[in-house]
Formats: C-alpha cells, structure tokens, sequence
C-alpha cells in the first residue's frame, strides 16, 4: 500500500522513506493534503517513463517488455493484420 506523508515527515523521515520504497513500497509526498511527489523504485520510473512514452495512441506493443514474455505478444501483435486506425473516443464530454 502506498503511504502518504507530508514534505516535512518526509524531510525529517527520509532515511526510513528510502527502506520502504526499497521494501517495494511508494512513497507519496503531500503538501497541504495534495500530493505533488512520490518515490518510486528505478525500475517503477522506468516502466512509468516507457507507457508514457508510448502514449495511447502507439497501441500495446509499444509497451513490448515491459512483463515477462511480452516480446512475444509484440511479435503477434506486428505480425497481425490491420484494419485501419480506431477513432480516439473522447470520454470526457
């Protein structure tokens, strides 16, 4: 579960912020209640930077290893016919 702290609990916490991240566990950093940081794992950045860069329009082989085997599923997904582009629904209005 992630755990929520304040900039100064994280300040004055920050040795013990760095084991539970190590321990696999985020830390999100608020100020007056609003989140506006988070520690994460190298490896969690690094997934969260691939998706992002990927964007959805790029489709699901664009995240091609981000999990075990997903190569593979990249492979199946280049190798599968195409029917054109969908229309990018907008959810929000």
């Amino acid at each position: 579960m992630d755990k929520n702290i304040s900039v100064a609990e994280a300040k004055a916490t920050f040795s013990e912020c760095i084991r539970q991240v190590e321990a696999g566990s985020p830390v999100v950093i608020t100020r007056h209640g609003k989140p506006v940081a988070a520690l994460v794992r190298p490896g969690d950045l690094e997934h969260l930077e691939r998706l992002r860069k990927a964007g959805p329009e790029s489709g699901l082989a664009s995240i091609a290893g981000g999990w075990k085997n997903s190569e593979e599923l990249a492979t199946i997904l280049d190798g599968s016919s195409r029917h054109g582009q969908r229309d990018i629904v907008d959810i929000e209005h």
